[in-house]
């Protein structure tokens, strides 16, 4: 059994196909070799391997990566590295591997069903759930973007040795929706060649500071291989999780995989498109884990165990590796700069993209995708130049914002994960592509384990935060109404079989 691409939703309204928003348009598609062939075997047997093809659907996931790249996640490496040295390793490399294991089952989602998870979160759940769902994934989004301009703005006030104030680099950093559209006018492939470089600076530019401050190799090796978890690390070890897994990257992911021609009438080549991408995928995440093994490398070598370890941030991280290590051939802290400058502009492109996706799954909107994207930008890029002119001075205050943005995507992921899970779960949605006993067991034990840790960071942070009986009776209240609209998320995606099974009958007595 294949699976469908326009169920009925209960309210008995069937979309029509060219009334709706997709992800990509049947000419921006990417062919793959062999689609339209015949298969001599049989529509169920998956083609042999071929390196050519594998090149062909090598993209999506390197898109999808970027997110493990951003500026959040480099503070949260840094900070991990000065204040646990290189203890944390082993968990960076098991959040990762959790990580990745999310967003094949969202590259699953969109591969097997030709929708993504906003499109499909509309079609399945009442319109008022999921427009609370689409509400939480833009501010999910806008914290992460506050985040990841901020991240570009304070590189390029380095570069520019103090010449632009945070706000023009806010200002300059906003143009990259611009050079979106431009690139997706030339087509997928010119736009993921140009993430590639982006991940390539980045990893050129970190690899460097790895060679510059000489981590200790004993050491980093014990720290990927041996689990050491001590309660003076509790708080990094939670952002090093925390930071992984991003709520708009899950819908994002979801829809860049749409981006390959796929024939869905065969059902070996929709596993021969699983098999690509996970392939893909997992190399991606590598290559990120490595990154960020630099990253937290550098910082534990260069400051574990001294008195700064706990004030380092991305406003003072480089000059701080100047004071350390000087200029050298060239000066560390510009090429921390350069790091931190292509980690920014990528992820905020994305972010760009994955903004388009959610608003036009969520709302089934069909408008150019300028305007969509012009939209989708100056949702964040409005607030982002309020605190660059705000927190300009301070980087005290700016490590309050960041505090807060981390809480507030903390308590968007389970809006992202519970539908993800549920609907890759549910045969009417998967056809025969839906996830085993055993994987559906693992799956929801890592979302678990992912919500009770950022749980653990919304509750000392509340906890720290929180004063005075109104503030404190407003935040119970919130408490309550979230975890009741979780514990609704699971319910509703429980049930839906049930459902699906009854609307037949209902609609067979509604003929009668």
């Amino acid at each position: 059994m294949l699976p469908h691409s326009n169920m009925p939703r209960e309210d008995n309204q069937v979309p029509l196909l060219s009334d709706q928003d997709v992800a990509y348009e049947s000419g921006e598609k990417v062919h793959i070799l062999g689609i339209n062939e015949p298969d001599e075997e049989g529509s169920s047997v998956v083609p042999p391997f071929s390196w050519k093809k594998l090149w062909l659907f090598t993209g999506p996931g390197f898109l999808m990566s970027i997110a493990f790249l951003d500026p959040g996640n480099l503070e949260g490496d840094l900070q991990a590295g000065a204040i646990a040295g290189y203890s944390l390793l082993w968990l960076l490399m098991w959040a990762t591997a959790m990580g990745l294991l999310v967003q094949l089952l969202s590259a699953r989602l969109g591969v097997t069903t030709g929708r993504h998870l906003a499109e499909l979160c509309r079609e399945e759940y009442p319109t008022w759930v999921s427009m609370v769902l689409w509400v939480m994934a833009e501010l999910a989004l806008i914290g992460a973007d506050i985040q990841e301009v901020i991240g570009s703005a304070i590189a390029i006030k380095i570069l520019s040795n103090g010449i632009l104030p945070l706000w023009a680099g806010v200002v300059v950093t906003a143009s990259d929706c611009f050079i979106l559209l431009f690139l997706e006018n030339y087509g997928v492939r010119k736009l993921e060649a140009f993430f590639a470089v982006l991940i390539a600076t980045m990893a050129v530019s970190f690899a460097w500071m790895f060679g510059e401050t000489k981590p200790t190799g004993t050491e980093l090796l014990l720290g990927v291989l041996i689990p050491k978890l001590s309660s003076k690390t509790i708080k990094q070890a939670v952002g090093v999780v925390g930071c992984i897994i991003m709520p708009h990257n899950v819908f994002l992911h979801s829809s860049l995989v749409q981006s390959r021609e796929i024939d869905y009438s065969k059902k070996g080549r929709v596993q021969e498109a699983l098999n690509y991408y996970s392939i893909e995928s997992t190399v991606a995440l590598i290559i990120s884990f490595i990154i960020n093994l630099f990253v937290m490398s550098v910082f534990a070598k260069a400051f574990y165990g001294t008195e700064i370890a706990s004030s380092i941030g991305l406003v003072n991280a480089g000059q701080y590796l100047q004071e350390k290590y000087g200029g050298g051939l060239f000066p560390i802290l510009y090429i921390w700069s350069i790091g931190l400058l292509a980690a920014g502009q990528s992820s905020t492109i994305t972010g760009t993209y994955a903004g388009q996706f959610i608003m036009g799954g969520f709302l089934n909107l069909r408008m150019k995708k300028w305007l969509r994207a012009l939209i989708t930008r100056s949702c964040a890029i409005i607030p982002t130049i309020v605190v660059a002119l705000v927190f300009d001075t301070s980087e005290a205050a700016l490590d309050v914002l960041n505090e807060w943005l981390n809480v507030l995507q903390s308590i968007q992921i389970p809006f992202a994960l519970i539908p993800l899970l549920c609907l890759v779960s549910k045969e009417q949605i998967m056809g025969t592509f839906k996830i085993g006993p055993a994987l559906k067991i693992v799956a929801w034990l890592v979302a678990a384990l992912v919500i009770v840790i950022n749980g653990y960071l919304l509750l000392d942070f509340f906890s720290s935060e929180v004063t005075g009986v109104i503030f404190t009776t407003v935040v119970c209240a919130f408490t309550g109404a979230y975890l009741a609209f979780i514990v609704y998320l699971v319910y509703w995606g429980f049930t839906l079989s049930a459902r699906r099974q009854m609307l037949p009958a209902k609609l067979a007595q509604g003929m009668e």
